[in-house]
C-alpha cells in the first residue's frame, strides 16, 4: 500500500458506510476483523506501513492513522457496551410503547374545585387568610365567650396565649369584612386544626366557608342557596333537611342534612336515619357585626361552614378519613379521571 496517498476522511467515511450494511452480529464480527484483526486487520496494516514512508510525510500521516485507529476502536466499544447483556432482549422499535404513569387530582382537589366552581358561578369572591390565627379572628370577633368549650387545649392547637392553629376558616370571613363593604358574597377555602382523630376526624381537615351580607337578606336566601349546592354536589333528587342548632357567631343558626344517596329507608352510613349532616349554618349574629365595625340595624346576612373531607366521603363513598391521608395509589387510583 502507497500510504503517502492514504487519506484519513475517505478512509473514515468509508468505514461509516460499511457500519450501515451490517444487518446481524456476524456481520459486524466480520467488519471488526476486518479494522482491527492483529493479523490482517486495516489499522494494522496502516500502522505498519508507517515505519516506511518517506519522513517529510510522517507526522501528517502519523497522527491521521492514530486518530482513524481511536475512532474506529471507539465505534465498536461503544457499540459492545450498548449491546443488551444477559437475559436481555434487543430493543423491538415495532413494539407499542409503554404510558407512563400519570397522576391525577386528589378526591379532596375534586370536590374541591366543584364546590368552587359552584360557589364563583353564583358570583362568589374567594378569600384567603393565614393558617395561624389570633384570639380576636378565631374566637372574639366571632362572638365566641371566653368560657366556650372551643377555646380550651383539648379542642385547640395553642402556640401562646394569644395565637393558635386555626380551629375554622371563620377568621377569613372577618378580615373580608374589615376591608370590604356589603354588599357581597364570598367563601373562604382552607386547612383548619382540630384536636381530634378518628374514623371520621381528622387533627387536619378541610372546610369551605360562606359568608353573604346586604341589606334585606334573610333565611330564605340561605335556605336556597343550600338546596341549590346539595343538588348541584349531590345531584337532583338530593333533598336538605334544616335542624335547630347552635353557634356563637350566628342566631339562628341550624345543621343541614342531606338525604342518603345510599338507601331509602336506612343504612349503615346514615345510621338508619335517611339523613347525614353536612353542614352548619345560620343568620349571621349582630354582635359579629358589631365586631367588624357594620350597622347591624341597616345589614343582614347568612354563613355556612362546609367539611370538604365529608362531602368527599359521601360523594365518592369513602368509608374512613384517614384514607385521603395515605397517599396509597391503589386508593387513590379508584378516582383518578381524566
Amino acid at each position: 500500500m502507497d500510504l503517502t496517498a492514504w487519506r484519513y476522511e475517505e478512509s473514515i467515511e468509508a468505514f461509516r458506510k460499511e457500519t450501515i450494511g451490517c444487518a446481524d452480529d456476524a456481520a459486524w464480527e466480520q467488519l471488526r476483523n476486518a479494522y482491527l484483526s492483529k493479523k490482517n486487520g486495516l489499522v494494522g496494516k496502516l500502522l505498519a506501513d508507517l515505519r516506511g514512508v518517506p519522513r517529510e510525510h510522517k507526522p501528517r500521516l502519523g497522527k491521521e492513522v492514530n486518530l482513524f485507529k481511536k475512532e474506529v476502536e471507539a465505534f465498536f466499544k461503544n457499540r459492545a457496551n450498548a449491546k443488551p447483556k444477559g437475559n436481555d432482549k434487543t430493543l423491538d422499535l415495532s413494539l407499542p410503547g409503554v404510558l407512563p404513569a400519570i397522576g391525577s387530582l386528589h378526591p379532596l382537589t375534586q370536590t374541591l374545585n366543584d364546590m368552587l366552581h359552584f360557589f364563583t358561578t353564583m358570583g362568589y369572591d374567594i378569600a384567603d387568610g393565614p393558617e395561624i390565627e389570633t384570639n380576636f379572628y378565631n374566637f372574639e370577633a366571632l362572638n365566641t365567650p371566653e368560657d366556650h368549650p372551643a377555646r380550651e387545649d383539648q379542642d385547640t392547637f395553642y402556640i401562646d396565649n394569644d395565637h393558635m392553629l386555626r380551629t375554622q376558616t371563620s377568621g377569613c370571613q372577618v378580615r373580608y369584612m374589615q376591608a370590604h363593604q356589603p354588599p357581597f358574597r364570598m367563601v373562604a377555602p382552607g386547612k383548619v386544626f382540630r384536636r381530634d382523630d378518628d374514623p371520621t376526624h381528622s387533627p387536619m381537615f378541610h372546610q369551605l366557608e360562606g359568608l353573604v351580607v346586604g341589606e334585606n337578606i334573610h333565611y330564605g336566601h340561605l335556605k336556597g342557596t343550600l338546596e341549590a349546592f346539595a343538588k348541584y354536589i349531590f345531584g337532583e333528587q338530593t333533598v336538605i333537611r334544616l335542624r335547630p342548632s347552635y353557634f356563637p357567631f350566628t342566631e339562628p343558626s341550624a345543621e343541614v342534612d342531606v338525604s342518603c344517596a345510599f338507601c331509602e329507608d336506612g343504612c349503615r352510613i346514615c345510621k338508619q336515619s335517611g339523613w347525614i349532616e353536612i353542614l352548619g349554618s345560620g343568620m349571621v349574629d349582630p354582635n359579629v357585626f358589631e365586631a367588624v365595625g357594620y350597622d347591624p340595624d341597616k345589614v343582614t346576612g347568612f354563613a355556612f361552614g362546609i367539611g370538604i373531607e365529608r362531602v368527599a366521603m359521601l360523594r365518592m363513598n369513602i368509608p374512613d378519613i384517614r384514607y385521603l391521608y395515605t397517599n396509597d395509589r391503589r386508593f387513590l387510583d379508584r378516582f383518578k379521571v381524566g
